[in-house]
């Protein structure tokens, strides 16, 4: 849904309907656009020195759950620790009156770091008056946890264990939350927080919106697209023109916008409804640009689509924090797998090694999260001198490509296990829908032409296995109509995803595989 960036109403962030980890920084990337023919002033002055894409910018988004935990394991260690302390005999011995209100203060001191705001790490925060808050909430807790302790005993308060414990949680919290801190000023300054937009339309709205920007330098505008080429300038404000809106379905900057921004004049909505409903087919989050009726109003648009806070801790369950749930559990049960199939992972690849010539592993790329390019690992099931790379020819029922135990290891799945890496490394997860080859074909056609929403898979990480897998949807896709059924299985998972479903999906997967023995993979 596109939605209207003016003073009113500020625009949703963006969507990673994915998870992301932090266990990979902000990695430089090679640059995904060079016009060598015009050179530098081709590519903008807003062209980042990092190129970050949206699953690696959405990592350092979701760090704030991963700051938050290990605040809460912190806290809840130094209070074990305390009690250990002040109960010589054990913790099953602590009478309440002393357990009670050091379970109460550290209830205060987590709840005060999330109410207060102290994950925010919002642009333009004073580190010092962050630490001193962290400090400030430690200090709450200990006199919160003694003011109780008082209620129930009648009598003076320990002093000197509490104050012990209050000094061993402000010192931890501080050092937490000054790495913190630093970590996020690094985020910022290498780019891993500055949104990177495209303008569609070379108007005067977009020409005022890249004059600001350039100005205030907290956003990225890495091109304009415009449908009236024939009337649109090669740059505007130094920024380059680089097509039309049918540019940008294709175009290979896609995977590192953060959003598109429409330049229109709203009042021509039949543009805008056109234009909506064309760039709707792609991942990406689609805003249309009032026009402000001065600076105050420009500054507060621009403030919104610059705004690129980590990810909310506050409220129901948020795109964000269910990203972040689905990496916890990818990490968990994948860390699980590996260990726990590493027997068989190691048996399948002397088996590939002596049954015939050539690599143990067969490498893919293909396309993950927001249209980004990763290299998939499998177990190699083919001749490597008739491997398919880009899946211009699907495997049929008997293709003499594969191996004798080829067929063995694509009967069972067993070819994919190699995956679990790729879920670690967070450019995969375990459920998603399947990545796709880039420039697959069903027929003579390109699948991703056969289906105006099949971008829509590419806004959650591909997985090992599926909604679609579970359903008979897998293997080769031989008309358009197959592809449709996948992509609304698929979009169907997305809309949906939850724990649960992703638990029930895993547990269906195996004895839906073994028990399908129609289906080519």
């Amino acid at each position: 849904m596109t939605k209207a960036l003016n003073l009113d109403r500020a625009t949703a962030p963006r969507r990673d309907a994915a998870s992301m980890d932090v266990t990979e920084p902000q990695a430089p990337v090679a640059p995904p656009l060079a016009v060598p023919a015009q050179g530098v002033a081709r590519r903008g002055p807003f062209r980042p020195e990092v190129w970050l894409n949206a699953r690696q910018k959405g990592a350092s988004r979701l760090a704030v759950h991963w700051f938050r935990s290990a605040d809460i394991a912190v806290v809840v260690a130094i209070t074990v620790g305390a009690g250990w302390g002040m109960s010589p005999q054990g913790l099953l011995a602590m009478p309440l009156s002393r357990a009670l209100p050091l379970a109460f203060g550290a209830v205060v001191v987590l709840g005060l770091m999330r109410s207060l705001g102290l994950y925010r790490f919002a642009r333009g925060q004073r580190v010092a008056a962050h630490l001193a808050a962290v400090c400030g909430v430690a200090v709450g807790g200990g006199l919160c946890a003694m003011l109780l302790e008082v209620a129930l005993t009648g009598a003076g308060p320990a002093l000197g264990d509490y104050g012990a414990w209050t000094a061993a949680l402000m010192i931890a919290l501080y050092g937490l939350h000054m790495g913190w801190s630093r970590m996020v000023l690094d985020w910022r300054s290498s780019g891993a927080l500055t949104p990177s937009i495209v303008l569609v339309g070379a108007t005067r709205h977009a020409e005022q919106l890249i004059r600001d920007a350039l100005q205030r330098r907290d956003i990225n505008v890495l091109g304009v697209f415009d449908d009236r080429l024939a009337r649109s300038p090669d740059s505007i404000e130094g920024v380059p023109v680089l097509g039309d809106a049918e540019a940008l379905m294709t175009h290979r900057m896609t995977p590192y916008v953060d959003r598109i921004v429409l330049a229109i004049d709203p009042k021509a909505e039949k543009r805008v409804r056109e234009l909506t409903a064309r760039l709707s087919a792609l991942p990406n989050e689609v805003t249309l640009l009032i026009d402000p009726v001065d600076a105050g109003e420009r500054s507060a648009a621009l403030d919104r689509l610059a705004r690129a806070p980590l990810a909310s801790l506050d409220g129901p369950v948020d795109d964000d924090r269910r990203a972040f749930n689905k990496r916890m559990q990818d990490l968990v049960i994948g860390l699980l797998a590996v260990v726990l199939l590493s027997p068989i992972i190691l048996l399948t690849a002397l088996a590939i090694t002596l049954d015939s010539p050539g690599p143990v592993f067969f490498r893919q790329r293909r396309h993950g999260f927001n249209h980004e390019e990763i290299v998939v690992w499998k177990f190699r099931s083919m001749r490597p001198e008739v491997a398919d790379a880009t899946a211009s020819r699907q495997v049929t029922c008997d293709d003499d490509r594969v191996t004798r135990l080829g067929r063995l290891l694509r009967s069972t799945s067993l070819d994919e296990l190699p995956q679990l890496f790729n879920v670690l490394k967070g450019e995969m997860s375990l459920v998603g829908p399947r990545p796709h080859a880039i420039g697959m074909k069903t027929g003579a056609v390109e699948s991703a032409r056969l289906v105006a929403e099949y971008a829509h898979r590419h806004r959650m990480k591909p997985g090992m296995t599926g909604w679609a897998a579970i359903h008979g949807s897998r293997g080769p896709l031989h008309s358009a109509q197959d592809v449709r059924r996948r992509v609304q299985l698929d979009v169907d998972y997305i809309e949906r995803q939850s724990l649960w479903l992703d638990l029930y999906i895993m547990a269906k997967t195996l004895p839906v595989l073994l028990g399908d023995r129609v289906a080519v993979r």
